[in-house]
């Protein structure tokens, strides 16, 4: 008797090979059949009008803190997520010295950078470890519903190691590479994936420093990465502006072919100008590729983003003068007092405090560049969409039309800043990175940015919208797409044993109604310890979401299983498949 038996669906099983009818079963946490499937089992799913698809596989994800104390991972298992890679952009919880000063700073470092709460944070986590092996084990004990895996974050080796020389980005000795060399090299013996460092200036503390290891030189970052030469197993994982992206390339290139790892770096631009350099990057990659290196761009299905919105982190009249005193209200009050007609009006006749920094003043007045996301969200808006074009259409001021739509669903409504990689108005630039040959999905930022986006919604939107709703462009095929976040993403990290139905695979599964599949509004919500704000994004359309067999969410809501494992370093392709 099987465990478990999917009947009737349509199978999409995440190798790109087309669609088709069969059964799929599952025994002992595994795919034991799929096809014309004979036979009983404890339960049976009829999935007869849905797809039935892998779990997908989210490879950059900031759940760190919130996989210790979060046994859902939420919002990850709300979108079908069944593995979360944490770890990503050098940053999290392990190593660290066992005193009030040293875990204040990795606190501090995470909230200012990922704006994940640190109130949050230092009520969630209970830091029962020091090095990386206890931080693991802490991880193993825990009871979830999807499974997790770690890479050692630069951040907190160098910080640990050197203290506040690390802290201030002072030129680590030969001896203190060595000491991050051994602590990484325990860390990945002990199952961690590999170490990730950021070399972004993005990355920025209250104190207006970039985090620790942003302005490691090579000998520091070939010096930990030749530990995974020497283990023979491991990835490495780099963020980086790419303001001399010859230079960056060429030695991510060398440290993988020295060491025969995968080197998964992260992709982005921020204006048109910077699209040839980014065709660039990816013919390098093809060239390099030649030579030997394992180079993987790492690429986002929608422009880095910000959510704006009165509960949220900031919104277009944070800073003006007549905001002030309601900005540090409880939500429900502020709302209450943003109805009022002459609190609308003091808000509105104040002149926008532009800062003479253009990010920054987009958000405050560039209405031709926010607009209402809405109720199905528009990801994609044109030209016509933004507030501006609104207002000129409604006769009315930019601030105004943006003041009134964010008072709509109860002052729940939220307006959309597409920040970087928007410049051409529309995904064409998302889809053309997305289709290259080397790419893989990635940079939702599962867990992080709480207060200013959620797009751990993105393999939701990837099937709803790129496979099936899209009319300012191409569409995506299903079964490509489904690959792409199952088996590519999966692949990427060492990760052979998922990402496919095939027998002997882990039955990790979803059962979605792709008809249906959609969206919701993204609203905030205060359910991370401490009452921690974060923004949060439901969907309908999945019917099932299955870790090892076992049925953790239904319906959108989620049930008592708990199957979820800390993964252990790379995982070999099982025999039986």
């Amino acid at each position: 008797m099987y465990d478990l038996i999917i009947r009737n669906g349509s199978v999409v099983d995440g190798t790109g090979r087309p669609a088709f009818s069969a059964d799929v079963a599952v025994k002992d946490g595994v795919i034991a059949a799929v096809g014309e499937v004979a036979g009983d089992a404890v339960r049976t799913i009829d999935a007869a009008g849905r797809i039935v698809t892998p779990g997908w596989v989210d490879v950059h994800s900031h759940m760190d803190g919130q996989a210790t104390w979060d046994p859902l991972c939420s919002p990850a298992a709300n979108h079908g997520i069944t593995t979360l890679v944490m770890g990503n952009c050098g940053i999290g919880f392990a190593p660290c010295k066992p005193t009030d000063e040293a875990r204040d700073q990795l606190v501090s470092v995470v909230e200012d950078v990922e704006d994940i709460p640190g109130a949050a944070l230092h009520e969630g986590i209970e830091w029962n470890w020091e090095t990386f092996p206890e931080y693991l084990d802490e991880l193993d004990k825990f009871p979830r519903a999807v499974d997790v895996a770690a890479q050692v974050p630069h951040c907190a080796v160098r910080t640990y190691v050197m203290g506040d020389r690390g802290t201030h980005n002072q030129k680590a000795t030969p001896e203190d590479v060595e000491q991050m060399a051994q602590i990484v090299k325990q860390g990945i013996e002990a199952g961690a994936l590999g170490f990730t460092t950021s070399r972004t200036e993005l990355h920025t503390t209250r104190h207006d420093e970039v985090m620790p290891g942003t302005y490691a030189d090579e000998a520091e970052l070939l010096g930990i990465g030749k530990t995974i030469g020497e283990l023979g197993k491991g990835i490495y994982g780099v963020v980086s502006d790419w303001t001399n992206w010859e230079e960056e390339m060429e030695w991510m290139k060398r440290l993988s072919i020295d060491n025969q790892c995968k080197v998964n770096f992260v992709l982005f631009f921020r204006e048109e100008d910077d699209w040839p350099r980014v065709q660039k990057q990816l013919a390098y990659v093809r060239d390099a590729q030649r030579e030997g290196a394992q180079l993987i761009p790492h690429v986002g299905a929608r422009p880095v983003n910000i959510l704006l919105s009165w509960e949220g982190t900031i919104n277009p009249f944070s800073f003006n003068p007549s905001y002030a005193e309601l900005s540090i209200l409880p939500d429900a009050e502020r709302i209450e007092r943003l109805k009022d007609p002459e609190v609308r009006a003091a808000i509105l006749s104040d002149e926008p405090p532009l800062m003479g920094d253009d990010f920054m003043d987009t958000m405050i007045a560039g209405w031709d560049k926010l607009y209402v996301l809405g109720t199905p969200p528009n990801y994609e808006p044109g030209p016509e969409d933004s507030i501006a074009a609104k207002a000129r259409e409604a006769g009315v001021e930019p601030a105004a039309y943006a003041y009134d739509a964010m008072m709509k669903r109860d002052g729940k409504n939220v307006l959309f800043f597409p920040c970087f990689g928007y410049s051409a108005n529309d995904l064409s630039r998302q889809v053309a990175m997305l289709e290259d040959q080397d790419s893989v999905i990635s940079l939702a930022d599962t867990g992080a940015h709480c207060g200013v986006l959620c797009d751990a919604s993105v393999p939701t939107y990837l099937i709803s919208y790129l496979t099936r709703d899209r009319k300012r462009g191409k569409r995506f095929d299903l079964e490509w797409a489904v690959k792409l976040h199952t088996h590519d993403t999966a692949r990427c990290v060492g990760l052979e044993d998922r990402g496919t139905l095939e027998v002997g695979m882990k039955a990790d599964i979803n059962v979605i109604d792709y008809q249906n599949l959609q969206l919701h509004a993204p609203e905030i919500v205060h359910d991370l310890p401490a009452g921690g704000r974060r923004v949060f994004q439901g969907a309908d359309g999945y019917d099932a979401t299955i870790v090892s067999g076992e049925v953790v969410m239904e319906n959108g809501v989620a049930t008592s299983a708990r199957p979820g494992k800390l993964i252990r370093g790379s995982q070999a392709r099982p025999v039986a498949a």
